[in-house]
């Protein structure tokens, strides 16, 4: 555990920690203050078309879309930043001379790089569907997968840009994983636009999109269980509406399954690679 231990200490030193947690507080205040007006102005309102029900799940959704936009770009800022500045600043040299295998120093980094943004996100998550439970009674369809799936989306980021931050420098691992994980989200609008217009060949693209990098799939696989059950239900009933930042339909259990290979091939390749790099 001693990697780990540096690497928190690390990640403390360079007061990432303590701006994640300032920004993340002032987003949750701010989460908070704008969901109880909102929710209370739909319900005062007898004219406002939009059922209390569908703005809570429609404002809880955003809130996490956002929360789980930070924790993406927390754990991409993380990961891309893993191997390649201990390698050009010399200090892994330091680190390598002692009895340690370079597998045991990168699974350990790249675990708890992991483990910081799944925390992140979960955490963020909890708090704000505790806000819409408080405000407005809200009750998800399943909290617990759609956290999990939310955790595994970060996951994959980490491990896509460990990778990469392997073979690349800090910046163009960075770049790299940040247009990867735009050009997923573009795939699932292809995909969502694909089932709406009936387009075959677009949704194929999406789909394809979405196995090369899975990480805006993950997202709209655990959305779907952070809805309400009545929304859902409502929105099952309108099929020519679409929502371009949540999920309509539940995951597949080869979908979650393919995503977890994605982690270990890409955990297997930067170990390989690692390995067989000249330091």
């Amino acid at each position: 555990m001693t990697i780990v231990l540096l690497t928190l200490r690390e990640a403390a030193n360079r007061r990432v920690l303590l701006v994640g947690s300032v920004i993340s507080a002032a987003f949750l205040a701010l989460f908070w203050i704008g969901f109880s007006v909102g929710f209370t102005s739909t319900v005062e309102d007898p004219a406002d078309p939009t059922s209390p029900e569908a703005a809570a799940t429609i404002m809880t959704v955003l809130g996490l879309y956002a929360v789980q936009f930070l924790a993406a770009f927390t754990a991409i800022l993380l990961a891309s930043g893993a191997v390649a500045p201990e390698i050009e600043s010399g200090r892994l040299h330091a680190i390598l001379a002692r009895p340690i295998s370079r597998t045991s120093w990168l699974a350990q980094r790249a675990g708890t790089f992991a483990a910081v943004s799944a925390t992140y996100v979960v955490v963020m998550s909890t708090a704000v569907l505790a806000i819409a439970s408080m405000v407005a009674g809200y009750s998800p369809v399943g909290p617990g997968r759609g956290l999990a799936l939310l955790a595994l989306e970060v996951v994959v980021l980490v491990a896509l840009g460990t990778a990469l931050s392997v073979r690349l420098s800090a910046l163009a691992a960075g770049i790299v994983v940040v247009a990867m994980h735009a050009a997923a989200w573009i795939g699932g609008i292809m995909e969502l636009v694909g089932g709406v217009l009936d387009n075959a060949v677009l949704e194929r693209i999406g789909v394809a999109v979405s196995l090369v990098i899975p990480s805006d799939a993950l997202w709209r696989a655990g959305s779907y269980h952070l809805q309400s059950p009545a929304f859902l239900a409502a929105s099952s009933v309108q099929e020519d509406v679409a929502n371009p930042f949540g999920g309509s339909v539940p995951p597949s259990v080869a979908f979650v399954l393919w995503s977890l290979a994605y982690v270990g091939v890409w955990a297997v390749l930067a170990d390989r690679w690692f390995r067989r790099r000249d330091l």
